[in-house]
């Protein structure tokens, strides 16, 4: 039945309102109509009558100046984005019976959700047939990338209550400012005050992960450890670190008196490596950055690969297109990255003149830089087992027959075994007998 042939013909009592997919009928107001209101927004505007019972009667409203304020406070107070610029409240009057009718136009802001509900389907509602539904998560995402574009950081985020303890943190150390004004400038606000991914992604509530992984040896069939690193990018960049700095493992050398130490892993390359990873990953994929540390190798694989149209020949030679332009820019600001497109070559640098050199690994989907052990071929794939005996040389000067069976988890006769074969291959040497015998690397 068309609304606008009902609505004139009211007066002459020949038709009365019925509810419809643009009709919706109320006898009262309650606190419910911001769902309704919200439906109408999202889906193709309608009208909702108040002090008309659901056969069409009109009994009216006593209070209808009051309800219209409490309308016109849960357009203000209830719904996000502001729904106000789309709807239209009257005071209609039939009989001497008052009765107040709500116009919701159509918004272009979709999706509109209730304030204390949040972008999910328990705040997110449409108008299906006569009532009003939940939207599906997939039709949230769908109004979400058809009012904002492809742009994933730029995207409503479907977490709002968001905190940022830790990127404060981070600001104050390097004496910036982060008050609502520099959030809508780096784009973790909107204009409307609505969080959007780029702040979900550096919030403490961020849904994204490095899974980290060490490796027995230079293949996947020995678990050594393993861990997930969560909260903000940047507790997870710096969890990241501090993790790889644990294992990446300390060689001197002596050049006649001077001593110099060297780390299996360049930390400028790790740094650099991470940077690229957490900036430029494809963060509409669900999936974790995956750190796997081998003998001979860390191997970093973020989502996403290169942007489309940049080789990684283009890449080697210092092209850079960020994929997400906001994260990169306050990266930038906060002096954790120098310059768009100098990762690649940095890693190179530290490798310069070394016998073994990085690789980088672009494929649909994903990008994996391998970064080498430059002490690894030092051993051979035989004498691999004896990595986590010589790690203990790190933490101290000397080590106990007792140090590596609490080390490897191994009885007293498989630890001297190993330690005998270690000095007959001339990799530690022996200091003191009986009770009071340690081991020192030669």
């Amino acid at each position: 039945m068309v609304l606008e042939a009902i609505e004139t013909d009211i007066r002459s009592g020949i038709m009365k309102l019925c509810e419809s997919e643009t009709i919706e009928l109320k006898e009262i107001y309650t606190p419910d109509l911001k769902k309704e209101i919200t439906a109408f927004a999202n889906t193709n505007g309608g009208k909702i009558y108040v002090g008309v019972q659901d056969n069409g009667e009109i009994v009216g409203l006593d209070n209808a100046d009051f309800v219209m304020q409490q309308i016109s406070n849960s357009l203000r107070d209830s719904i996000r984005p502001d729904v106000s610029m789309f709807t239209n409240i009257e005071l209609l009057q039939e009989d001497n019976k008052c009765f107040i009718k709500l116009t919701v136009n159509q918004g272009t802001k979709k999706p509109y959700y209730l304030t204390d509900k949040g972008l999910k389907p328990t705040g997110v509602y449409v108008r299906s047939g006569t009532t009003s539904a939940p939207a599906s998560e997939d039709a949230i995402r769908m109004m979400i990338k058809m009012t904002d574009g492809d742009s994933f950081e730029s995207n409503r985020s479907f977490i709002q209550e968001l905190t940022f303890t830790s990127l404060n943190n981070e600001m104050q150390r390097r004496r910036l400012e982060f008050l609502q004004v520099q959030m809508k400038n780096v784009g973790i606000l909107t204009s409307d005050e609505i969080y959007t991914n780029m702040g979900l992604l550096v919030s403490d509530q961020c849904k994204h992960s490095i899974k980290f992984a060490v490796f027995q040896g230079s293949d996947k069939l020995v678990f050594k450890d393993r861990k997930e690193l969560t909260g903000s990018l940047f507790d997870q960049l710096t969890d990241a670190f501090k993790t790889i700095d644990f294992y990446n493992s300390t060689k001197a050398t002596f050049h006649n008196l001077l001593r110099t130490d060297e780390r299996d892993y360049p930390e400028e390359a790790v740094r650099e490596a991470l940077l690229n990873a957490i900036v430029h990953r494809e963060y509409s994929f669900s999936g974790s950055t995956i750190i796997n540390l081998y003998s001979d190798r860390l191997e970093i694989i973020s989502l996403g690969g290169l942007v489309s149209g940049l080789s990684l020949e283009a890449a080697m030679l210092g092209a850079s297109q960020p994929r997400n332009e906001k994260l990169a820019s306050l990266f930038y600001r906060m002096k954790l990255i120098e310059a768009y497109g100098t990762g690649i070559s940095k890693i190179i640098s530290c490798y310069k003149g070394l016998p073994v050199q990085p690789k980088f690994e672009n494929v649909q989907g994903a990008f994996r830089v391998i970064l080498p052990n430059t002490h690894a071929q030092e051993l051979s794939v035989e004498d691999e087992k004896y990595l986590p005996i010589l790690r203990l040389f790190e933490k101290q000067k000397e080590i106990a027959r007792s140090d590596v069976e609490e080390a490897l988890g191994v009885g007293t006769t498989h630890a001297i075994n190993m330690l005998k074969e270690m000095l007959q291959k001339g990799l530690i040497k022996k200091v003191g007998n009986g009770r009071l015998t340690r081991y020192v690397v030669k």
